[in-house]
């Protein structure tokens, strides 16, 4: 069944980096907005006339609480009109019209296989809310691997919040890489880690979120790791 349209409050906003904000909007036709973490919803927004080219999909980068509130992490594409009419015209008490959630994208009822969590940019939301609701409820799990690869340290997203659920959760390791400057940490991208990583060949499931490039070559550096193709999980952005 296809979710209903419905209307959202953007109550807070916070410039996250350069191109990237965060977006807190309430529902308030409902007392609770039930969903997965890992899912997603499409707004529909004044920026053509034909509905389907008005339509932007946006994973939910806070998890479930049964609040009527979710956070939206969106970035500025550079010609993007969805993008654009966003960052300019949507300020604190504009409204969305949005529909969710829907989306497959989500974690494994049983967690028996180690995780990889691969992403680039604002493929980092739906792992923050599966992350935050692993945490929160204690969910048993084996070994957890975020890979966060974005360009800068400026890019870095949640990143002292991803440090931090380290120091908290037993077998949650995060690995952020940066591909244009140098630092402390990893440099390089995404690909290189999860290699070494899963270079034993444990019983895995690989979760890829972000733009198709990044995705289309982890898809195949896996498989030829020796997974399956079953044991990748996609959702692709842009």
């Amino acid at each position: 069944m296809v979710p209903q349209w419905q209307t959202g409050i953007v109550k807070q906003m916070e410039q996250v980096t350069p191109n990237t904000r965060r977006y807190w909007v309430e529902l308030p036709e409902v007392d609770s907005f039930p969903f997965k973490a890992g899912q997603f919803v499409t707004l529909d927004l004044p920026i053509h006339e034909q509905r389907n080219k008005r339509w932007r999909s946006y994973s939910i980068a806070s998890m479930p609480d049964g609040s009527n509130v979710i956070e939206l992490l969106i970035v500025h594409v550079e010609g993007g009109l969805a993008s654009k009419y966003i960052f300019n015209d949507i300020k604190v008490g504009s409204t969305f019209t949005l529909r969710g959630p829907q989306g497959i994208f989500v974690l494994p009822e049983r967690m028996e296989k180690d995780i990889y969590m691969i992403c680039t940019g604002t493929g980092i939301a739906p792992f923050r809310s599966m992350l935050r609701y692993i945490n929160y409820h204690q969910v048993p799990h084996r070994q957890l691997h975020l890979l966060f690869g974005t360009r800068t340290r400026e890019d870095l997203l949640y990143h002292d919040e991803m440090k931090e659920l380290e120091r908290m959760m037993p077998n949650f390791t995060y690995h952020a890489t940066l591909s244009r400057e140098e630092w402390d940490g990893n440099t390089g991208y995404v690909h290189a880690i999860y290699e070494k990583l899963a270079v034993d060949k444990q019983p895995a499931m690989f979760l890829l979120c972000g733009w198709r490039a990044m995705i289309d070559e982890a898809k195949d550096r896996i498989v030829k790791m020796g997974y399956d193709k079953k044991d990748v999980h996609i959702e692709i952005y842009g």
